[in-house]
């Protein structure tokens, strides 16, 4: 470890500089996801730190280290939303003009946060790495500060303070999963855990369709992967840093990946069964728990919950199908007389069996439907499979006949 004992240095330095500006999130121990992993699973909250994810951490302990006069020419940052809310409110809180470059597709909810910290929000680039280069040309045109959302050894020691959080909690922990995008947060948390216990293991968890941390650790080399087609859009990145590649190759246990769906019925258990708000992003360390990619049965496991800025509308598209793929929301279509009566039938047959109608719809311009009848569809909430069957049966017996069907 001595390779990296600057920046475990500089790890101590951040948590008495960022005393102050962060939250020392706590660990929250999971029963639901223990039963599914077969450990003893724990939860590091930065979902809830200041700015909703753990990237104020590095931010402000970077800006905390400029010089008066690079302060004064103000900051530049690249950031899909998490690094660019630290960015803005350190800078805000320092007295620093800040202009923050996000990729077109950034959530609403991240680009309107980082303004109402202050910020001069730019949207350029499809991805990450085109709102990178972009925010590298600012700063060069304008003297400003470029500040580096993960290669950068004061960014990578702010969320190093995660680690000896983590440690001054759960000395004891055998296994960490960390959400990798740059590799700045799972670089930080490796240095300050191996420092203090080497036999720790650590792994860095990416999405699978953005996963260029592995590719990397594959190919022996840092290289691009292209096509990033994820929901993760936090870790969306195209390459890692050089800075961040050596770290994690040399400390980590491993890099895994997990699944669209695996992450998004990870984030959905977590918001029922444990009532806390996440981003996709931010649970893929849980997910690989979950999801068995990492093995932590029969050991004490932390996954760092990174953050939790999730646009709402996605967040409700997410409840939606799952509540449909676990068959607590159904549809059913069926063919009804058209005349007076005969929808009043069909709601009391539904009331009778315990159902309640989330959204029903008739149609009565389809050229294949009889004149004298109307073809309905209705999603329904149900409390069980059972409850479904006697709807559908009760149905059949006033004659109306309904069948289950999926989108």
């Amino acid at each position: 470890m001595k390779e990296y004992s600057k920046i475990y240095s500089k790890i101590l330095d951040a948590r008495e500089v960022l005393r102050d500006i962060k939250h020392v999130t706590r660990l929250d121990h999971s029963s639901t996801f223990s039963k599914l992993s077969g450990g003893d699973v724990y939860l590091k909250l930065e979902n809830l730190q200041k700015t909703g994810s753990f990237k104020v951490r590095g931010a402000a302990y970077a800006m905390s280290q400029l010089a008066d006069d690079e302060k004064k020419a103000g900051v530049v940052a690249a950031s899909a939303g998490n690094h660019a809310q630290g960015v803005a409110y350190a800078a805000t809180r320092l007295g620093i003009k800040s202009t923050i470059v996000m990729p077109i597709f950034s959530p609403v909810a991240k680009i309107q946060a980082t303004e109402s910290y202050g910020a001069n929000v730019v949207l350029h680039g499809n991805a990450f790495d085109d709102a990178l280069a972009h925010a590298r040309e600012t700063a060069e045109k304008t003297g400003a500060t470029f500040l580096h959302p993960f290669n950068d050894e004061d960014v990578i020691a702010g969320q190093g303070t995660i680690g000896l959080e983590i440690l001054d909690e759960l000395p004891d922990v055998d296994v960490i999963a960390v959400p990798v995008g740059g590799g700045g947060l799972v670089s930080g948390i490796s240095i300050a855990v191996k420092e203090q216990n080497p036999k720790v293991d650590i792994y860095g968890v990416e999405a699978a369709s953005a996963a260029s941390m592995q590719a990397s650790f594959e190919a022996g080399r840092i290289i691009n992967v292209e096509g990033l087609d994820t929901i993760c859009d936090g870790i969306a990145v195209k390459r890692p840093g050089k800075l961040t590649y050596n770290i994690a190759k040399n400390l980590l246990s491993g890099i895994v990946t997990v699944e669209e769906l695996e992450v998004t019925r990870t984030l959905f258990l977590l918001l029922e069964r444990a009532k806390i708000v996440v981003e996709p992003a931010g649970c893929v360390g849980l997910a690989a728990f979950q999801h068995r990619k990492i093995d932590v049965k029969g050991k004490t496991g932390v996954a760092v919950l990174s953050g939790g800025n999730i646009d709402m509308s996605f967040l409700s598209r997410v409840v939606e199908k799952e509540l449909f793929r676990l068959g607590r929301s159904v549809r059913v279509r069926g063919s009804i007389l058209d005349r007076v009566g005969s929808m009043n039938k069909v709601l009391s047959v539904v009331a009778e069996s315990g159902v309640s109608i989330i959204e029903i719809n008739q149609d009565r311009s389809d050229p294949d439907i009889p004149p004298n009848r109307a073809e309905l569809e209705m999603i329904l909430e149900v409390p069980d499979e059972n409850a479904v069957k006697k709807m559908l049966q009760l149905l059949t017996e006033h004659g109306m006949n309904f069948e289950r069907y999926e989108d």
